[in-house]
């Protein structure tokens, strides 16, 4: 049996190179796995230092007010034009809230190189540091949005490199929706927001279908069976019925302000500028400090209201404290408006839930029967799905975010009807509208001076 020796090395030879290849491959696989932990992991940190950080910020606008309330205005017209000034020379790409950036980015035909300053370290730092100080200065804006910029360059960055891994445009996805779930604390919510927003995954006739399709099954149960939950009844109030037909009306009111908010904002940044969005064009710097003069002008008139993310005023809101619903609903639309319009750096999430906020307040005050939170949680979903066309992100977030199961089917209506109104409006969502602008030959991290103007 000699003969068959040298047949046997050979297999064991072969079997040991199949078992080392093998070992190898999964030594491979397990350490791209833990960088992208890694990475994801940094990315939640990076988003909670940030928020932090901007409440640090707000409390120091707080003290600012209380020692001169006159110099505290000037700061925010100032603040603006000077974040404006900052951003087109040290880094475009950091302009307004982030998410356009990163869905060009994602949408890039080829490969997304590591020198690109939508997605670099760079360009998240700047944009921390800069969305901070104007936070100082009292501007309006949220955090949201830039947070999805700083989570998807930071997973980006630490797994681009990796061969054999995910493609960089899945990681851009990743590190996005990673940003929105830190951000909100709601995981599922970045999911969605991941499909509907980053990757384009449901195409908006299918979303329509599929939200009306349920929310028309979950209303017949609720005719036919009451407040009905599977273990038993996780609801305290039962007033569940007026949050069914209220989710119409805040719809249709919410939905609307959400669409004049973003035919507002597309035309003055968006990629096909109006009059008013030329002229911004040539006046950068100028325009900007018009706007941080329009937005003291909505402070000045709302008594302060509208500094901030509107964090504050929003669980005033909810805890059942009284507020002037209608007033904070005007002037923070605008005040939103003029910090979005700005072109500096911020995002419009959390001024968009203050404003919806303060129109579900003031139809609880026209309508006491309603329950005021109800209407405020249902105007903040309607209104976010009219400003950036994503129900089922709109609605997911405020689920998570109120963790009641009851007012999942008034949410998803109220969010649809939103989303539909705002599409009459304005027909192209307007972080779609505005990554347009980011589109083409992507801008490399050293560039000092953009090639369009950028939008935010």
């Amino acid at each position: 049996m000699t003969w068959l020796t040298p047949i046997r090395l050979s297999l064991d030879r072969g079997v040991s190179a199949h078992r080392r290849r093998r070992l190898k491959l999964q030594a491979q696989q397990t350490s791209r796995l833990i960088v992208i932990v890694v990475g994801s992991i940094l990315a939640g940190a990076a988003a909670v230092l940030f928020a932090k950080l901007c409440d640090l910020a707000s409390d120091a606008h707080a003290r600012l007010l209380t020692l001169s309330k006159p110099a505290t205005l000037a700061l925010l017209p100032l603040g603006l034009a000077a974040a404006v000034w900052a951003t087109r020379r040290f880094a475009p790409a950091a302009a307004g809230s982030g998410i356009p950036q990163i869905i060009a980015a994602a949408d890039s035909q080829g490969t997304v190189r590591m020198d690109d300053s939508r997605v670099s370290l760079a360009t998240a730092a700047f944009k921390i540091v800069v969305c901070a100080l104007l936070l100082v200065c009292g501007a309006s804006i949220g955090r949201e949005g830039p947070t999805v910029q700083v989570a998807a360059a930071v997973v980006y960055i630490l797994g681009a490199r990796l061969h054999g891994g995910p493609g960089r445009r899945a990681l851009l996805i990743a590190g996005g929706a990673a940003g929105v779930a830190a951000a909100f604390n709601a995981p599922i919510a970045g999911v969605v927001f991941a499909v509907e927003e980053l990757s384009r995954g449901f195409d908006r006739k299918a979303n329509t279908v599929v939200i009306l399709v349920v929310v028309a099954a979950g209303a017949t149960a609720y005719a036919m069976a009451g407040n009905y939950a599977y273990f038993g009844e996780l609801r305290g109030e039962m007033t569940l019925g007026s949050a069914w037909w209220s989710a119409p009306i805040l719809g249709l009111v919410c939905g609307l302000l959400g669409g004049l908010f973003s035919k507002a904002l597309g035309g003055i940044i968006g990629p096909h500028p109006n009059r008013v969005g030329r002229w911004r064009i040539r006046r950068p710097m100028v325009f900007a400090l018009i706007c941080g003069l329009v937005a003291v002008a909505a402070a000045v008139a709302s008594h302060g209201l509208t500094y901030g993310t509107g964090y504050a005023e929003t669980s005033s809101l909810l805890a059942g404290h009284p507020g002037r619903g209608l007033t904070l609903a005007i002037t923070k639309w605008l005040a939103n408006l003029a910090a979005a319009a700005s072109g500096a750096p911020g995002g419009i999430f959390s001024p968009s839930l203050t404003a919806g906020a303060g129109v579900g307040a003031a139809y609880a005050h026209l309508f006491p029967m309603v329950s005021a939170r109800d209407a405020i949680v249902l105007g903040m979903a309607a209104y976010l799905a009219g400003v950036v066309q994503a129900p089922l992100t709109s609605a997911v977030i405020l689920m998570e975010m109120t963790r009641d199961p009851g007012m999942v089917g008034p949410l998803m209506l109220a969010a649809l009807i939103g989303r539909a109104v705002s599409s009459f409006v304005s027909p192209e969502p307007i972080y779609h509208l505005l990554s347009e602008t980011w589109r083409g030959p992507p801008p490399r991290s050293q560039t000092t001076k953009p090639a369009l103007d950028p939008a935010p």
